[in-house]
């Protein structure tokens, strides 16, 4: 009896909650509406990746083989060098891409002139808005044998031209300078949130014990922000092999493919190429594990050294 009115008073305070904060659930009902529809509801279709999924037959209709198509990509001679693609990438992205933003963020907040800081803040963040379709093809014309400036600048100065496009050792460089341009300036929205939520006081008491900018920087925002810089690391850890398909999709050529190939590029020449919907469905189905174990150690991770992590 005792727990059935803590129940019930447990609903009513959530009731009043959800009353009480009405508009902000409102505002968030949009994005609720988006994972349900786009993300968990197509979340049944991983069956047919245990099945020999025809699309005549339907998934009901189709026949099931068990972990054939799992074991089928473990045993494939491209799935080590898939796998090795994708966490280089990877790495590039978490060693290379992601202390770029927190640095922007944190040169953006030394500077006192408002009109100057809005003016590269707005300079930044154009390239965000631009498809990989337009980011690809302008470092396409910058970087092609035939007329490329880069090339023309590099003869000019009497060095021999790189093919940069079609060089398997240039492939990576200009996938994470790709990124770096488009992503930078806009992953330094959140961290610039978080530092304006830093106390004042704080950097006016260590103005008065002598500390300069540098250590102000050091020792009072970068601690304030850390636990942010902790939940967008965890965050980013789960897109461990979720690169984007068409950024690097765009870049790969025949020449570049040993070295440029990973799971997203597989799946699409796989699944729709190639028509294999089941043995897509099944490397789309282990990406989805490994990030979600990947996520979860993170997580712990995080925990384990007192910070508060995602859940």
């Amino acid at each position: 009896m005792e727990s059935a009115t803590i129940k019930k008073g447990r609903k009513h305070e959530i009731l009043r909650n959800i009353k009480k904060n009405k508009l902000i659930y409102l505002m968030i009902l949009p994005g609720i509406v988006y994972f349900f529809i786009y993300k968990y509801l197509p979340m049944s279709g991983l069956v047919i990746s245990f099945q020999d999924y025809k699309p005549y037959l339907g998934i009901s209709g189709s026949d099931w083989v068990g972990f054939e198509h799992f074991e089928r990509l473990f045993t494939s001679p491209d799935f080590w060098m898939i796998f090795r693609n994708t966490l280089i990438l990877f790495a590039l992205q978490i060693i290379i891409f992601f202390p770029i933003p927190i640095i922007i963020s944190l040169m953006l907040n030394e500077v006192r002139h408002s009109l100057y800081k809005r003016g590269i803040q707005t300079l930044i963040y154009i390239p965000h808005f631009m498809s990989w379709v337009v980011i690809v093809s302008i470092s396409y014309v910058m970087l092609t044998l035939d007329g490329g400036i880069i090339n023309s600048l590099i003869e000019y100065f009497g060095f021999e031209k790189i093919n940069f496009l079609m060089n398997e050792e240039w492939f990576r460089p200009m996938y994470i300078l790709q990124v770096i341009w488009r992503e930078a300036g806009w992953g330094t929205i959140i961290f610039l949130a978080a530092i304006t939520g830093v106390d004042p006081q704080l950097y006016e008491a260590a103005k008065m014990d002598g500390a300069n900018r540098l250590r102000q920087m050091w020792h009072i925002t970068l601690p304030a922000i850390r636990s942010v810089i902790i939940i967008m690391l965890i965050l980013k850890i789960g897109d461990v092999l979720e690169l984007g398909f068409e950024h690097v999709y765009l870049l790969l050529n025949a020449s570049n493919r040993e070295v440029g190939e990973i799971f997203d590029t597989y799946v699409y020449t796989a699944g729709l190429q190639q028509g294999q919907f089941s043995y897509s469905t099944a490397v789309g189905f282990f990406k989805g594990v490994v990030g979600l174990i990947l996520v979860i150690f993170a997580n712990r991770l995080a925990k384990r050294f007192g910070e508060e992590g995602i859940y």
